[in-house]
């Protein structure tokens, strides 16, 4: 395909039209986690491919998983299948998926440890992710969008610091609350780290690109301010620089009241809401912000399916209509999702137009 051919698909693809400042009479959708364990499809991919990190970093099984829910429900966008901890990995952090456990990772809590990591090792890994990407555009339907994405630097740093998730990500903010300046070097690291990462993707053919910040909610407004908005405001101003057409869309899970703080402050195109955001708030909060909304049906709720779905769906379209909106979860699906109620979801979505 040509240059202006090229142009001409990107602009027809409708989950980039409230970017664009349009208002669509039936919202894009995309579902966070949307390839996933709840698929029969990704579990055969998944046992395929063995371990986790060689499923991220194989770029034809990345794509596959990436594909499944497109041609099940032919979401507007896909979100290519990777997972925030790549960027530690790259960076020569010791990383391993323990079955039924989560994420292991080597802590790094001091800043001798940091001596541990290396932007110049970050090549070859993050070279597989782009290749992901272009193979993902070559066979994605042209209409349908691809998203980039990496983990904010601070949610991808209390589980580098901690070694693994955690309820309220204690070690990090213990290092940050003792050691501020040392803590800043991680947290630089992984904004450089994130910035080449994302970079990437785009030349690969990402149009959109997401930043999550998952344990976003744990910090008080004042750290919330240095470790949450600055770094995400770093990467996105140097996004900005070099692909000034692509947007950028933040999730500060938990951020509750300063969602709107961090709207303003870190210049994100897009924000996502959680499942514990009101719609009404979704609705008026942001109405003085240039920022498309996404969110944020409760993924149990996807679970549970029925009637009560459609009532819930009803309710967030009446009070987004009118608005630059993207339909989506308040978080990822979960793997005991039955894949029929995500068909009623985006049958409920679309049926409104």
């Amino acid at each position: 395909m040509g240059e202006q051919g090229a142009r001409k698909a990107v602009g027809e693809r409708r989950f980039l039209a409230p970017f664009r400042g349009e208002v669509l009479d039936v919202p894009p959708i995309w579902l966070m986690r949307q390839a996933g364990r709840y698929l029969p499809e990704y579990r055969a991919t998944r046992a395929e491919a063995g371990d986790f990190l060689k499923l991220c970093y194989t770029p034809k099984l990345a794509a596959e998983v990436t594909l499944q829910p497109i041609r099940r429900y032919g979401f507007d966008a896909a979100i290519l299948f990777s997972d925030i901890l790549v960027v530690p990995d790259a960076l020569g952090q010791s990383v391993r998926f323990a079955e039924g456990e989560g994420p292991r990772l080597e802590p790094i809590r001091s800043v001798d440890e940091l001596a541990r990591l290396s932007l110049a090792g970050t090549e070859a890994k993050f070279a597989l992710v782009a290749e992901t990407v272009a193979r993902l555009r070559q066979d994605l339907p042209q209409e349908t969008a691809l998203i980039g994405f990496c983990g904010a630097p601070w949610t991808v740093a209390t589980y580098m610091v901690q070694g693994q998730g955690s309820v309220d990500q204690a070690e990090a903010r213990l290092w940050a609350y003792r050691d501020p300046k040392g803590f800043q070097a991680l947290i630089d690291v992984l904004v450089a780290a994130s910035i080449d990462y994302l970079d990437r993707q785009v030349q690969a053919g990402a149009d959109c690109l997401m930043i999550f910040d998952t344990w976003a909610g744990s910090l008080p407004d004042d750290e919330f301010d240095r470790w949450v908005v600055a770094p995400t405001r770093a990467i996105r101003e140097t996004l900005r620089e070099r692909h000034p057409d692509v947007p950028v869309i933040g999730f500060p899970r938990g951020a509750g009241a300063t969602a709107v703080w961090y709207v303003s402050e870190t210049g994100v195109d897009g924000i996502g809401c959680d499942t514990a955001t009101p719609p009404f708030v979704m609705s008026e909060a942001f109405e003085e912000e240039d920022v498309v909304v996404q969110g944020n049906l409760d993924p149990l709720l996807l679970v549970a399916g029925g009637a009560r779905l459609d009532e819930r769906v009803d309710e967030i379209l009446d009070l987004m209509d009118g608005k630059r909106f993207i339909f989506n979860l308040g978080h990822g699906i979960v793997p005991q999702t039955p894949p029929e109620n995500v068909a009623q979801l985006v049958a409920r979505v679309r049926g409104r137009g």
